[in-house]
């Protein structure tokens, strides 16, 4: 008989610590994924701002104005870093 209660209460040990692990599991993968908290240091002239902007792959292109002659930057969202930069004369 001794045998039967300490085998009951480790299922329900086992059962309960199943459960609580299932609730976990489930509320982390229901929960939204967080924010990206990256920053690029752009670089450029003060005045500058941006006219428009385009992601392409793992690619941001930006049209800068201000702060000297319109130009297109683009940089690498994996590395953070500026890969080229073309200076649009008139």
């Amino acid at each position: 008989m001794r045998a039967l209660k300490i085998a009951i209460v480790v299922m329900t040990v086992l059962i309960l610590g199943g459960t609580a692990t299932l609730v976990v599991l489930i509320a982390k993968r229901l929960s939204p994924a967080p924010p990206l908290a990256a920053q690029i240091d752009l670089q450029e002239a003060p005045g500058s701002h941006i006219v428009g902007m385009t992601a392409a792959g793992d690619r941001l292109i930006l049209h800068l104005q201000g702060g000297g002659p319109d130009r297109v930057v683009i940089y690498d969202l994996r590395g953070l870093r500026r890969l080229g930069r073309i200076v649009l004369t008139p």
